[in-house]
């Protein structure tokens, strides 16, 4: 079957929800392909507050915050949703391949926003040596069968990673009467927020076990335990400084992957760094037409993040059909110093939006730092930061002007 459109999005999470409600207000046909069953994505999920202090100015849950994006799109009448709906293929010239309880539908839009967010790494990609019992769950996962299934996954948890999910998880199943023996931290420092680290490890007295990793998973059926080691300075485990930690459930918190196959089978270049598309500050990647927002673009430490991106993908997309977007030329975007990842990678003339909104992620943690934005050798703009984290995104928004009579340009962290 065929439907034609103006704008696909991919992902019914905040990202493709924000995205839908910024285009659809230009009264284009926009269609939502989202594979789960309910819009809002892994919000769903996260009954935790603590979302939208950004956008809407107030402390929300997961549900909550997805609720007030889905009825902002469901006003919108030229804004179509199909749930339970699979893209299988991805094109370069934008048709799409999808199949749904309906049947398989050739789908050709005019402008593609890709929204698919990411998932979680799994035990298959860091294997540890070891049996292969039950009871080893994502933080994800788990965060599922707590929240929405009523299902508590074990009585004496370990986790593995730091990251913002697992130890939000901590908290969790500490409330829920399970005992959290710790959680286990490959780097020399924390990869979840700091407010998470307080909240979740700090006030209910759960160890973190910094520069240490899981070398060994021990038991038949059921997990009976783990061997914990410490790792020296190249990450490296210190078999011989091993022990012994007795638990019947291990979780997984080690990182979020991009979900990029389709952005793959479409021909659209992906960043090593980001593990999402190359993008202007239109959001549009390298092949034109497509835009991407979210976690698929970025792993954001924060939903209102996302949603800011949604809403500039929205309405950058309505500018590209109407022909305002016209790449003549491009520029990159250059980091060095402390600087690990930066989005959007390069910049496309002419540039149009009053501002540029640029995302960073860091290293190493340091104190008393500066950002320097170059043009060849001269400092155009500087900030300050007395403390910066990997885990904690750095977010700028500054005014397109800076850019436009500049061929080279370079973001640069220092220590003062």
């Amino acid at each position: 079957m065929l439907k034609e459109t103006d704008i696909v999005i991919i992902g019914g999470g905040p990202g493709g929800l924000a995205s839908a409600f910024s285009a659809g207000r230009e009264k284009l046909r926009i269609l939502i392909i989202e594979r789960g069953e309910e819009l809002g994505g892994i919000l769903q999920q996260c009954i935790h507050p603590g979302f939208g202090l950004l956008y809407f100015k107030e402390e929300l849950t997961g549900p909550e915050y997805a609720e007030r994006w889905i009825k902002e799109v469901e006003k919108i009448n030229n804004i179509e949703i199909w749930k339970k709906t699979m893209v299988l293929e991805l094109y370069p010239d934008k048709k799409l391949i999808a199949v749904n309880d309906k049947g398989l539908w050739e789908i050709r839009p005019k402008a593609v926003i890709l929204a698919m967010g990411c998932r979680e790494r799994t035990h298959g990609n860091l294997a540890i040596p070891g049996t292969r019992p039950a009871g080893i769950f994502t933080a994800g996962t788990a965060q599922r069968l707590v929240n929405m299934e009523g299902y508590l996954p074990g009585e004496k948890i370990l986790i593995l990673g730091s990251g913002d999910i697992g130890l939000i998880m901590a908290r969790r199943l500490k409330l829920e009467g399970a005992e959290v023996v710790g959680v286990v931290e490959k780097l020399s420092f924390p990869g979840g927020l700091t407010r998470n680290l307080v909240q979740c490890l700090e006030d209910f007295n759960i160890p973190l076990f910094l520069s240490h990793t899981v070398v060994e998973i021990k038991g038949r059926e059921r997990l009976e335990g783990v061997y914990i080691a410490p790792v020296d300075s190249y990450g490296n485990p210190i078999i011989s400084n091993k022990r012994f930690i007795q638990c019947d459930t291990l979780l997984l918190s080690v990182g979020l992957i991009p979900e990029n196959e389709l952005s793959e089978i479409a021909e659209i270049p992906i960043d090593n760094k980001t593990l999402g598309p190359f993008v202007d500050q239109f959001l549009m990647t390298e092949r034109e037409g497509f835009f991407a927002c979210g976690n698929v673009l970025l792993v954001n430490d924060l939903v209102d993040y996302v949603s800011f991106q949604g809403l500039i993908a929205g309405e950058c997309a309505v500018k590209y059909i109407k022909g305002v977007i016209k790449r003549e030329r491009k520029i990159p975007i250059n980091i060095n110093g402390n600087l690990r990842l930066v989005v959007p990678q390069f910049i496309s003339y002419p540039i149009i939006l009053p501002e540029i909104t640029f995302y960073f992620r860091v290293s190493e943690p340091k104190y008393n730092s500066v950002l320097h934005l170059k043009s060849g050798n001269k400092i155009i703009k500087t900030w300050k930061y007395p403390i910066v984290k990997p885990a904690e995104m750095i977010v700028l928004k500054i005014n397109s002007s800076v850019f436009e009579e500049t061929d080279n340009i370079t973001f640069s962290m220092e220590e003062k």
